[in-house]
């Protein structure tokens, strides 16, 4: 069986070092698969690869991986779906890097919108942080080529590099007129998903991304707020692109005492339900969630099961709407597939893919500031 990582986030986590179907060569390629309704479909791909075969002008030029790759390629983005794409082995060691918490570039993540490449936000102390990159900025050249029209898989790829290498961006940013040139670094990065601090007695918790380390580092993060016996919860997911839906349904199990967190439907109609799991943590103390129009997948997940059970009051703007299921397969050659596979649902039955969650509470976040709101709202609720 193909390995695979069920996920809830952006395509193309981050602009970093950056996700089986058993891969013959020659025809066993075409005749190994037989998915599809229509023999025509497997015999027009046939003739194809027979006629690159045989009749090419150029025959001892052929690359037999490069032409399978090729056609896997160009079927997946056929979908014509932003949220699947077909990696070669470098992108899919790249994305899994992602998930660790650990890779190499530049450090921002991205979603494609409208056919641009957005910046959802770039992760703080990175070199897109510290370069200026913004959440919304779009990217629109690099390195001197316009990028417009690519896939963001094709974008991310150009974009990354090893670390010290240099790649320098054009972007074009809301309300600028002209254009901006930055030149960014590559670096190492090694991102913390969680990032606490104490705000009088209130805890406050931003999470950036679901990641294989989120859970440790909420544990250590829950056990600073019992010990300074914090009287509210500020849960802040602001720009937070998504993650690892083991990882999300870990962190809603930390503030439900029951239920689920959220339902699957897949492309049958088929229902599974993802229930909250026991906890060594259960934190009862009054929560309000942080959004912003950059809260994808994940974060729409975790926010919309506090929202729909009455267990935290969620503040900000109408989220991402990025409502799909990834399953990311592994194939025989090290690359890899990342295909949307189910939508899904809240606890209370709202379908998030295009629609987002509506806060509770709607916020002009370019006038007011969101974390201090968070505070006053607890301070007069408790």
């Amino acid at each position: 069986m193909p390995k695979k990582i069920i996920t809830i986030v952006m395509i193309a986590l981050a602009l970093t070092a950056s996700v089986v179907i058993p891969l013959g060569t020659g025809c066993s390629l075409i005749s190994g698969q037989s998915t599809t309704e229509s023999d025509l479909d497997l015999t027009l791909l046939e003739e194809v690869w027979e006629i690159i075969q045989e009749e090419y002008v150029e025959t001892d030029e052929l690359d037999t991986e490069t032409l399978i790759r090729g056609a896997v390629k160009g079927m997946v983005d056929a979908l014509d779906d932003p949220h699947s794409a077909y990696m070669d082995p470098d992108d899919y060691e790249r994305f899994t890097s992602d998930l660790s918490g650990e890779f190499e570039g530049i450090g921002a993540h991205v979603e494609e919108r409208d056919g641009q490449i957005i910046v959802i936000a770039p992760i703080p102390g990175t070199p897109a942080d510290e370069a200026g990159i913004k959440p919304g900025d779009v990217i629109v050249g690099v390195d001197g080529e316009s990028i417009v029209g690519w896939s963001i898989q094709d974008a991310v790829s150009a974009i990354r590099g090893p670390r010290g290498t240099p790649v320098t961006l054009l972007i074009l940013r809301e309300g600028d007129s002209e254009l901006l040139e930055i030149e960014i670094i590559r670096a190492e990065i090694e991102v913390p998903s969680i990032y606490f601090e104490m705000l009088g007695d209130i805890a406050h918790i931003k999470i950036a991304q679901f990641t294989e380390r989120t859970s440790e580092e909420l544990s250590t993060a829950l056990n600073e707020v019992a010990s300074q016996e914090a009287t509210g919860i500020i849960i802040d997911l602001r720009n937070n692109p998504g993650g690892l839906l083991s990882t999300v349904v870990d962190v809603a199990s930390r503030f439900l005492n029951e239920g689920i967190v959220i339902s699957v439907v897949d492309n049958e109609g088929n229902k599974t339900d993802y229930p909250v799991e026991d906890a060594d943590q259960i934190i009862e103390l009054p929560v309000v969630v942080l959004v912003n129009e950059f809260s994808a997948s994940g974060s729409e997940v975790l926010a919309g099961a506090l929202q729909d059970y009455d267990r935290a009051v969620v503040a900000g703007n109408t989220t991402f709407g990025k409502g799909s299921v990834n399953i990311l397969y592994e194939l025989s050659d090290d690359s890899g597939i990342y295909i949307t596979v189910a939508r899904w649902y809240t606890p209370g039955g709202h379908l998030i893919e295009g629609e987002g969650i509506e806060p509770d509470f709607e916020l002009d976040l370019e006038e007011i500031d969101p974390v201090e709101w968070a505070l006053d709202y607890l301070e007069s609720h408790m």
